[in-house]
Formats: structure tokens, sequence, C-alpha cells
């Protein structure tokens, strides 16, 4: 059976895949991982938006949540 899609969503809104993605996050050494704030700041934004779904950026496939933890990562919408 096919997940539906959740527009606007993260993956941490219960998918198994949202652990592995964790994980990842967890071992980046910390100079390479933004802050807390900034994390959550860049995540609000994209769940503000319409190019998110199921955790992913239609705009460039990244999982947002991985992308908005690295210092070097940068949006293509918001440039953050």
């Amino acid at each position: 059976m096919n997940k539906p899609v959740c527009r606007r969503c993260l993956l941490s809104h219960g998918d198994d895949l949202y652990k592995t993605l964790t994980e990842h996050i967890k071992a980046l050494p910390m100079e390479e991982r933004v802050p807390l704030e900034e994390y959550t700041r860049r995540l609000e934004k994209c769940q503000a938006c319409d190019h998110l779904i199921n955790g992913t950026c239609t705009l460039c496939g990244c999982y947002v949540e991985l992308r908005a933890a690295k210092k070097l990562q940068r949006c293509v919408k918001y440039f953050w």
C-alpha cells in the first residue's frame, strides 16, 4: 500500500527513514552543524514552503532535515 503524499510534512512526523536521518545528523561533526536555533528556523521556513512534500524538497530533491542541519548547505529558494 502506498503512503499518502503529505505536503509540508517533515520526516520527523513518523517515518522510519527519519531514524536513519537522525543518526546521520548526529554523526556529523559539531563544526559542520548549525546551532539548534538555526536548525529550527530553517525547518520552519521549509514547512511553510509549497515545495516540501514528505520531508523532501521538490526543487532540489534533498531531505530538508539533513540539509537544514549542515552549515555549508543552502536552500535554493530562501538561500539560508
